[in-house]
């Protein structure tokens, strides 16, 4: 009995300890320094995507240039953006549409031009012998002066005001600097100048027959009409050192001065193994190939022989600039043609600001000395980035 009472007091005693002592305390959850951030960097909206000017004709960027042949067979031609300008007014009511694409490279932008044009004209006031013997030179009996559309040959232009020095070109074009109906007994057709000193265009002006590989480069200025001084008026072109086109003249000793030599312009003076003197083609005469033709020559050919009216060769100079290859098919011109964008000429637009709009105007003549096709407003170029 007394065991048991022991034993029980203990238990008792133990119970009162524990409770005395409770729940051991558990740790207080500790919470994560606070580390000062900085707030994130307001992020730039995305640039948007560039768009062309409506109206424009866009030159894409492209690694390398195209072979300037006419056939235009590079793919970027094929990608290359559409833009077409429609003319008008030509000699005889001529009319059609010019297609125009446009690429650039590092340093050179070129075009590719198309255009329907019913007949492929080379026959440029060629020579023909007479039946008594002496020659003569098949021109446009209507001609009253530098107005040939008969015997003539195919051309196409651009104008480009140069430094934006043409006052109005932007919304008239190439008619700011057309002076029709001046001096209709001398030129028929009018001239070509700008309204003031200092206001210059650039003229890329092929001619199909007298052209080698090469679209002829000239400009234009103020300088009006001068029957003795000026009879282009402000139509001029760049400087060259060799090179470009003659009319092919016998010469003969000139009668002021026996150790000279001056054109003889009553018979042509060479001919070429690569003409066909039954029709005068191709229409020209190779520097590179011409053979001097004698009196004894000329008078040993059949009556009605053909020889061309001019002699070419490549241009050498800043007239030189712009070189092109051409090709008429199924009536149809296709003209590739390109240039540096800048020549560093006085005489040339220079295409040295890429985010600029560059305007111009196109003429197309078909078959005639001046009287051509044009649009009735400008076009302007553009540049897509690359």
């Amino acid at each position: 009995m007394k065991k048991l009472m022991y034993v029980f007091s203990l238990i008792v005693l133990a119970s009162l300890i524990l409770s005395a002592c409770g729940t051991p305390p558990t740790a207080a959850p500790t919470e994560a320094p606070i580390v000062a951030t900085e707030p994130p960097a307001p992020t730039e909206p995305p640039a948007p995507a560039w768009e062309a000017p409506e109206g424009a004709l866009v030159a894409s960027f492209v690694d390398t240039a195209p072979t300037l042949d006419g056939v235009a067979d590079e793919a970027f031609w094929a990608d290359a953006e559409d833009f077409v300008v429609d003319v008008d007014g030509g000699f005889g009511g001529y009319e059609t549409k010019v297609n125009i694409k446009a690429v650039y490279t590092a340093d050179s932008v070129y075009f590719l031009v198309s255009y329907a044009d019913p007949t492929e004209s080379w026959y440029r006031y060629p020579w023909i012998k007479q039946e008594d013997g002496t020659w003569k030179q098949d021109k446009d009996p209507d001609d009253k002066g530098g107005d040939n559309n008969l015997n003539y040959e195919d051309k196409m232009a651009f104008i480009w005001p140069i430094n934006n020095s043409i006052e109005k070109f932007e919304t008239k074009g190439c008619y700011t600097a057309c002076h029709d109906g001046e001096n209709p007994d001398l030129k028929p057709y009018g001239n070509k100048y700008t309204a003031a000193e200092g206001q210059l265009g650039d003229i890329w002006h092929w001619k199909s027959v007298r052209n080698l590989n090469q679209i002829d480069d000239q400009y234009v200025d103020s300088t009006p009409f001068n029957a003795d001084t000026a009879k282009e008026a402000g139509r001029k072109s760049d400087p060259k050192e060799s090179g470009g086109y003659a009319d092919n003249f016998a010469t003969m000793p000139d009668p002021a001065d026996a150790t000279k030599t001056v054109a003889d312009k009553t018979m042509p003076g060479f001919t070429s193994p690569n003409i066909d003197m039954a029709t005068g083609a191709p229409g020209y005469i190779l520097d590179s190939e011409k053979v001097a033709l004698t009196k004894e020559d000329l008078d040993a050919l059949p009556v009605g022989s053909i020889i061309p009216g001019i002699v070419k060769s490549a241009i050498v100079g800043d007239r030189g600039n712009i070189s092109a290859g051409w090709v008429w098919a199924d009536g149809v011109w296709t003209l590739e043609f390109g240039r540096l964008l800048d020549t560093a000429s006085e005489f040339d637009v220079e295409f040295t600001d890429l985010a600029a709009s560059y305007y111009f105007g196109v003429a197309i003549f078909e078959n005639a000395q001046v009287r051509h096709a044009t649009q009735t407003a400008p076009s302007f170029l553009v540049f897509k980035p690359q």
